[in-house]
């Protein structure tokens, strides 16, 4: 099972619940295959769909998480029980050989001895059989006394602010995947004050759609360029949305009370003219302060006010660079 499955098993299940704008993006794709055999205003009526269902699923990421590990339980879990020898197919073959009596049948075709031989040769058998599957419990049970002892081992460090633990922990759980997915990345380090950076490489571009979709009175599709501010309110949603999941994450793998995430996309340079990548969005994030949220129904953009942040964003212009956040002295 390996130490993830065992802190898992010990600390909780591995996914929450996925949320409606998942499972309902997985039933459009599935109705992609029929896209072809519809007629034009089903296709009209599909192509909008998606379109608004995309766009849920880009400002929601906050709203699914990891469940976290109880680091505090892994590191006063109990050694996992030596397996014992039940001898249980033996027991059931001797069973049969002690309580054998040979009926009417038996005695006219003297096949008495030949019955006696027969479970004889059974318990044998039995006896093997329990053998070899004790053998197997046995390897069993050693690998998961090492999975064990792993596990602890990585709580008492990460209880102890170890700062090669809490990078092992979260690069070998890896619950970024979503987000890699919907075009972004990570890199993830520890800074001077032993706190958790998590650096969000953000692509607005790539993932936010520069088109609107919809339907006009006759249900035929209407796609249009998207308005600069719709286009900037988006993105500015889906990266606070990252942000807020990123640090979930990360506390549902560390025991930390704080972490900081910030975000970095491509920004015009008005010194080079050239894109750079510059952050714009800096949170240093507390756990109590996000544990307090409501995820269905926050605002990921209204919700940043809660969090010491460097985030400077207009309607009309977009993301500007900031300083990365530092949490107070």
């Amino acid at each position: 099972m390996g130490w993830k499955g065992a802190v898992r098993s010990i600390g909780a299940a591995v996914r929450a619940t996925e949320r409606d704008a998942k499972r309902r993006q997985r039933e459009l794709d599935k109705q992609q295959k029929q896209y072809e055999k519809m007629q034009a205003l089903e296709q009209a009526a599909y192509a909008v769909e998606v379109y608004e269902n995309d766009i849920e699923v880009i400002q929601s990421i906050h709203k699914e998480c990891s469940n976290p590990i109880d680091w505090e339980i892994v590191a006063k879990s109990q050694e996992p029980k030596k397996p014992s020898n039940l001898k249980n197919n033996e027991k059931v073959a001797r069973s049969k050989m002690d309580n054998y009596k040979p009926g009417f049948i038996d005695k006219i075709f003297k096949r008495e001895e030949k019955k006696r031989i027969s479970h004889s040769e059974n318990t044998v058998s039995a006896i093997e059989e329990d053998k070899a599957e004790y053998k197997k419990n046995i390897r069993s049970w050693e690998k998961n006394i090492s999975d064990w002892k792993e596990s602890v081992l990585l709580a008492q460090l990460l209880l102890n602010g170890d700062e090669d633990a809490k990078i092992r922990a979260i690069e070998e759980l890896d619950p970024f995947s979503e987000i890699s997915n919907l075009g972004s990345n990570l890199t993830i380090s520890v800074n001077e004050s032993s706190l958790i950076e998590a650096t969000i490489h953000i692509h607005g571009n790539d993932i936010v759609p520069s088109e609107v979709k919809s339907l006009l009175k006759s249900g035929k599709l209407s796609v249009k360029n998207m308005p600069n501010g719709k286009f900037n309110e988006i993105y500015q949603d889906y990266v606070c949305s990252c942000v807020l999941r990123v640090a979930n994450e990360l506390f549902s793998a560390i025991p930390d009370n704080m972490v900081i995430v910030t975000a970095v996309d491509e920004l015009l340079s008005t010194k080079t003219g050239h894109l750079e990548k510059s952050p714009i969005l800096s949170v240093c994030v507390s756990r109590s302060t996000l544990e307090s949220f409501n995820m269905n129904n926050i605002d990921p953009s209204d919700s940043m006010s809660n969090f010491i942040h460097n985030m400077s964003f207009k309607k009309t212009k977009g993301f500007e660079p900031v300083e990365l956040a530092r949490p107070p002295s």
